[in-house]
């Protein structure tokens, strides 16, 4: 499996499995399936709300010596509610008995929108915080507070812009590690990557599939189909590939790490196996220039009257 590195020397297996939108009652076996085809990076978040059953799977596959606990690499995510810098470690530790863990090997602050404790997700202005009332650097001192601890071995975040990114990295002791984003060919996020490389940040691609499984009520209904695009159908034809396989090559030829979610055993196991399959320059480029642009997760759900953000608080454009 080929790895992406850390400054420390730690390696993060370049394919894992995502949990987003993986219910509770399919994750469990999801993961096990996973861990058996060869998946040693799973990753997580505390707001996919199925992290007590991630915990039950990876006991079970460590208790049946499937694999061991050094040889994992399982990520989590701070939700929008634990900005505070009390906060953050609570949050964490939360986490770690909900996964039956005794440390994490990387923590990402999942969004950089503030919510008040206790709120699963903002309806109301008065359930908000703003960047005055929890600024980020807060935030991120608590994350750092967590490494002290050793609770977690890596801190990163996850749908950072780059001023945000700029916004943390001057104020940090421990600078970001990873940046994760939405990435596919619709959304090649060439300036956000470029920034990240140059900064010593890893990139990580979420929904790299398009995400088409994702509540209806955060979709459109004129999106496109990226795994249905003519440029992916005709070069999984020719590769003898799945589209969801080139999909997610486009981010090892990047080395990017890429989290493709399933809870079907056979397709787990072909996601994997997307390691093998190789993309030449003409490849790539067509890829890249596939002629639509698209965000599927938009973030507007954190906007609107109700909210003190605003889109451009969480992207920039390419």
């Amino acid at each position: 499996m080929k790895t992406l590195q850390f400054k420390n020397g730690d390696k993060l297996p370049i394919i894992g499995l995502g949990t987003w939108k993986s219910k509770p009652g399919e994750v469990f076996k999801a993961v096990l399936w996973a861990i058996e085809s060869g998946y040693r990076h799973i990753d997580c978040a505390a707001i996919y709300d199925n992290e007590k059953e991630v915990g039950k799977a990876l006991e079970e596959a460590m208790k049946s010596n499937i694999v061991r606990r050094e040889e994992l690499f399982i990520t989590s995510k701070l939700w929008n509610s634990n900005h505070r810098l009390e906060d953050v470690q609570p949050a964490l530790t939360q986490t770690l008995q909900d996964l039956r863990l005794d440390y994490l090997d990387l923590y990402l602050i999942h969004w950089p929108i503030s919510f008040k404790p206790g709120v699963g997700f903002a309806q109301t202005r008065e359930e908000f915080y703003t960047y005055s009332d929890v600024p980020l650097r807060q935030t991120w001192q608590g994350m750092e507070q967590c490494v002290k601890a050793d609770l977690t071995r890596h801190i990163g975040v996850s749908n950072f812009n780059i001023s945000k990114l700029k916004e943390i990295i001057g104020n940090a002791k421990i600078t970001p590690e990873m940046n994760q984003i939405e990435l596919h060919p619709f959304l090649p996020q060439n300036k956000l990557v470029d920034f990240c490389k140059k900064n010593n940040i890893l990139v990580t691609a979420y929904s790299p599939l398009g995400s088409g499984d994702r509540a209806a009520s955060i979709k459109k209904p004129d999106e496109p189909s990226l795994m249905e695009h003519p440029v992916i159908e005709q070069l999984a034809s020719a590769k003898g590939a799945s589209p969801a396989q080139i999909l997610i090559a486009f981010s090892i030829h990047r080395d990017i790490a890429v989290i493709p979610k399933s809870v079907n055993k056979e397709r787990i196991a072909q996601n994997l196996a997307s390691i093998d399959i190789s993309l030449d320059e003409e490849d790539m480029k067509s890829l890249s220039q596939i002629g639509t642009n698209y965000r599927f997760v938009d973030g507007s759900f954190f906007t609107g009257v109700k909210s003190p953000y605003v889109l451009k608080d969480l992207w920039e454009t390419e």
